[in-house]
């Protein structure tokens, strides 16, 4: 089941996320009932998506610095735990999932935010949703306490094919994400004009402990590729690093035993996978995002903090930044060994 405390900060950097503090606004009897989940911005950066636990999905139009809130959306019966936006080629697209057992997806038409599917294939928590790189067409990932992962894929005319992996975790599962849509190595072998061998590739994390990684089969069915154990606890989340193309692969986790991990994988097979602790922190991790370049990794844990972290020239992953979440104040130290480390 998703902890009620779930904190999400996905592509956060404190210069570009304003503060949505809703609950400040509410009476002390309702303020408990806002609690916020997730906040995520849109392709261009010019919207953010929320989700609490009163139920509600709310969008706010965040350009030039304001918050506008533009819709606020209801269909939930439970705390909404993750929204998610689709690539902006397929329209105003956002799904969010909830502990109503409930996958929404929502799109925009002339203005108006409708509810254009519902998932509800799930028999306990939806805790996680990811769309896939935009290459592969409209295909969600669903991760719930049932222990079950599920694929929505959109065929056209309204209609959503379902693919689900049963028994993926054990107890539960609590993230996904998509590998990207690039070969590794292809920066450097791949032919010029030649059309890349494209493979559906994404990694869960879960109630057993286990980050696994699962690989779409010719004949259209997914199969488990890889376990990566390292972890001593519950896996809150994963994450695949962006690509340009370069020979190794990159996945983030984070748990419950507060250690966040850096998964590198250098071979073309994909098999072997060595992990490097980023760090160990004193309270549960829930989030791992990164940057659009991938060199830099955001990190959201239970000491209310966000930190982002660099990998320097001798391998080694530094802090760069320190930041007390709704403050917006980034650590002296922290910013001064920045300005050395440059």
């Amino acid at each position: 089941m998703a902890d009620s405390g779930r904190t999400h900060t996905k592509e956060y950097f404190p210069e570009l996320l304003p503060p949505v503090s809703l609950s400040s606004r509410l009476p002390a009897s309702r303020a408990v009932l806002s609690l916020q989940h997730d906040a995520q911005m849109d392709y261009y950066g010019t919207r953010l998506a929320t989700c609490s636990s009163d139920r509600s999905v709310k969008i706010f139009d965040v350009r030039n610095g304001g918050q506008i809130l533009i819709a606020d959306l209801r269909g939930h019966e439970g705390p909404v735990w993750q929204v998610a936006w689709a690539h902006p080629m397929y329209g105003n697209v956002l799904a969010s999932c909830s502990y109503d057992r409930k996958v929404i997806i929502w799109k925009e038409e002339n203005g108006t935010w409708e509810k254009t599917h519902e998932h509800t294939g799930h028999d306990s928590s939806v805790n996680s949703v990811c769309w896939a790189p935009h290459d592969y067409g409209l295909i969600l990932a669903c991760g719930s306490s049932d222990g079950a992962i599920s694929l929505l894929t959109y065929t056209g005319l309204g209609q959503w094919e379902v693919k689900k992996i049963n028994n993926a975790h054990t107890i539960g599962c609590n993230a996904v994400s998509w590998a990207p849509a690039v070969v590794p190595g292809s920066l450097i072998d791949q032919p010029s004009g030649q059309k890349p061998n494209y493979i559906k590739k994404f990694a869960s994390g879960g109630c057993d402990n286990l980050i696994k990684l699962w690989k779409e089969e010719e004949d259209g069915q997914w199969k488990e590729e890889q376990k990566l154990e390292a972890h001593s606890d519950w896996v809150r989340d994963v994450a695949w690093a962006p690509s340009i193309g370069l020979p190794t692969s990159t996945i983030a986790s984070c748990s419950q035993d507060g250690r966040v991990f850096i998964w590198t994988c250098d071979d073309a097979s994909g098999n072997a996978w060595s992990p490097k602790l980023l760090h160990k922190f004193n309270d549960v991790v829930w989030h791992v995002s990164w940057s659009i370049t991938a060199n830099i990794l955001a990190v959201s844990g239970g000491d209310n903090k966000v930190t982002l972290w660099k990998e320097s020239v001798d391998g080694q992953w530094v802090c760069i930044s320190d930041v007390n979440k709704g403050q917006g104040s980034v650590s002296t130290s922290v910013t001064e060994g920045q300005q050395n480390e440059q």
